[in-house]
């Protein structure tokens, strides 16, 4: 299991998702880490392709059985998580994993693989742009708003803590800039 693991993490609304899909739309031999939730499944949702739906109780028992690499509960009975089977199974396919994590789930999984896993911080251009941006996707309440800016302070700190920091202002800017890094940390042409 030789893989090396690419992180992207940021607060929410900051363009990570449109930067994963970017990179993994240039191959690499990545493969993308399906997080474990508590939730229930949406409507347009598929178990096992958009999240591993496991129930707030299964997610309790995963913790306590130490199946998850880094999990948290984002908000209250809200949990989410890595599960090891799913990095493992792709590690052991021979591929490379890519993520899409929260903050503190992209440094929890940086500080067990250390040098195999390139850390990226996806960084919006300020907090006004950012409110603009979860306003803009209609799929907040306002409560959920101020939370998520709330939170999003909280995660901006730990930029410094990731290994590279891209600011999305200019979203081509920003994919160029996430595929250039992903492929140099992977020794891949882009």
């Amino acid at each position: 299991m030789d893989g090396k693991l690419v992180i992207f993490s940021a607060p929410s609304g900051a363009g990570k998702t449109t930067l994963v899909h970017a990179v993994m739309a240039k191959g690499f031999n990545l493969e993308f880490s399906v997080s474990a939730c508590s939730r229930e499944k949406r409507v347009n949702e598929t178990d096992g392709r958009d999240y591993y739906f496991i129930g707030l109780e299964g997610f309790r028992r995963k913790i306590d059985e130490g199946a998850f690499l880094e999990w948290e509960e984002v908000y209250k009975e809200h949990y989410y998580g890595t599960l090891r089977s799913e990095v493992d199974r792709i590690l052991g396919r021979g591929r490379n994993v890519i993520f899409d994590v929260d903050v503190y789930g992209g440094l929890n999984i940086k500080r067990q693989y250390g040098d195999r896993a390139l850390a990226i911080f996806v960084m919006p251009p300020d907090i006004d742009t950012l409110e603009k941006r979860l306003r803009d996707r209609s799929t907040d309440s306002e409560d959920n708003i101020l939370k998520r800016l709330d939170k999003a302070r909280q995660e901006i700190e730990k930029a410094s803590e990731f290994d590279l920091i891209i600011v999305n202002d200019i979203l081509e800017t920003a994919i160029e800039k996430a595929i250039s890094a992903v492929a140099e940390f992977l020794g891949e042409d882009e």
